[in-house]
């Protein structure tokens, strides 16, 4: 009786059909009578998936005809140029940076205009650099520019699958979102990983034998998405489990830039090459005041430096270009303080000519607040909360009344914590 065929008339092709099994007619309505077969199911799917793969392509030559303007508008010189309003020194960085950008516009265009068998790879980038000289600036306003997504991820929150924190498939969700939930153009974006140099794995003294959620198990996941797999993952704030619906990213044509501190990275390179100095007999010894700067060390670095350090060698294969970026001496930090766009400077003064108050700052004041900025070593990025500190008292009172005044701050500001001068105008 299990087996026994029930009749049923499908409303759509308007077939006779034994129904055996639910299968044979997934859609059912006792009351209405309404039914549709699988073979119509088949069809309809089929035609879905037609339209669906229809408008892909549509996509894809959208995005492809867009490529002509946009490698116009974003040439080499162009990106430098934009760069150079907002970030002082680092020109060889910023020469690099825009040199991958380009490329990957003109790879994107030549792959979607080609079918020769010729492929161009890609040219992910490794920025190493002091905190507080750079480089996440050098990225935050690079992606401003660009016309493609860019998405910014804290390598350093990533953890290898199965441990606390964020999977590295985030890194691509990011992407995802900043393409708003477009997966052609997310295919085609960037992603920067931030604090790179925190999952260098373990070695030496500090090797340690239990798992290491942080390091090498997570470089090793990186590695894939690098080298160009269809990632796979679930909407924000949906947990990940076997029937979560999810969306597949291919991350063949994504770059990668990848950046960091990397502190004490020095004193490896300055050890490779005091051994390359020192053997044979017309080796000079250098003695303990000829210790090269970090500027000179820096640019010399190599991927085995990166390898010594802890990155693994498969990732320093997927990363062939390597862009360093300098310490920011008094004289640079001076000029960050009143050139670019977004100056610290310029920003106070802005804020406080909206109460009618005109901002003076003294050369010596703004001396003193690099000295101090190079004292905290960190570079750039304290320069805006020195100045906050002593102009908290002064946009407190401002504000209590209307009339026009100048105030002036003087180097006593800085390094005595004396009161800003204020004078009726």
């Amino acid at each position: 009786m299990a087996n026994q065929a029930v009749q049923h008339q499908c409303s759509f092709c308007k077939r006779i059909i034994n129904v055996r099994n639910q299968y044979d007619m997934p859609v059912y309505d006792p009351n209405t009578g309404f039914a549709l077969c699988a073979h119509c199911i088949k069809e309809i799917n089929h035609f879905l998936e037609e339209h669906a793969a229809a408008e892909q392509q549509d996509e894809k030559q959208v995005f492809a005809g867009e490529l002509d303007d946009i490698l116009k508008k974003n040439k080499p010189h162009i990106i430098k140029q934009y760069l150079d309003e907002y970030i002082i020194n680092q020109d060889r960085a910023k020469k690099i940076l825009s040199v991958a950008v380009y490329n990957h516009y003109k790879r994107m265009k030549y792959g979607y205009q080609n079918d020769d068998g010729t492929e161009i790879e890609k040219s992910n980038v490794i920025m190493l650099g002091p905190s507080g000289c750079g480089k996440t600036a050098l990225l935050s306003h690079l992606s401003k520019l660009l016309d493609i997504p860019f998405a910014v991820t804290d390598a350093s929150s990533l953890t290898e699958a199965g441990f606390v924190g964020a999977d590295v498939e985030v890194a691509v969700r990011n992407l995802y979102y900043a393409a708003d939930k477009d997966v052609e153009k997310a295919e085609h974006g960037i992603i920067y990983l931030d604090e790179f140099d925190k999952i260098a794995r373990k070695s030496g003294a500090n090797n340690s034998i239990t798992a290491d959620p942080g390091h090498e198990g997570v470089q090793q996941a990186l590695l894939k998405m690098l080298e160009g797999s269809v990632v796979e993952f679930t909407s924000r704030g949906q947990r990940k489990h076997p029937e979560a619906p999810t969306i597949k990213v291919d991350t063949k044509n994504i770059l990668f830039i990848v950046g960091g501190a990397f502190v004490g990275i020095d004193d490896v390179i300055a050890k490779r090459l005091s051994k390359a100095s020192t053997i044979g007999f017309g080796a000079e010894v250098q003695g303990k005041d000829d210790k090269p700067k970090f500027d000179e060390l820096i640019h010399k670095v190599r991927p085995e430096d990166l390898m010594q350090y802890g990155i693994i060698p498969e990732i320093i294969g997927r990363l062939p270009v390597i862009c360093t970026l300098e310490t920011l001496d008094e004289d640079a930090l001076l000029r960050i303080l009143t050139e670019p766009k977004n100056a610290p400077v310029k920003q106070y003064q802005k804020l406080l000519a909206m109460d009618n108050v005109e901002l003076e700052f003294q050369e010596d004041a703004l001396r003193a607040v690099a000295r101090k900025a190079i004292e905290r070593k960190t570079g750039a990025r304290s320069l805006k909360g020195i100045i906050e500190d002593i102009m908290l008292d002064v946009m407190f009172d401002i504000p209590k009344s209307d009339e026009a005044r100048k105030v002036i701050i003087t180097k006593e500001c800085i390094e005595k914590g004396a009161k800003p001068e204020v004078v009726k105008k």
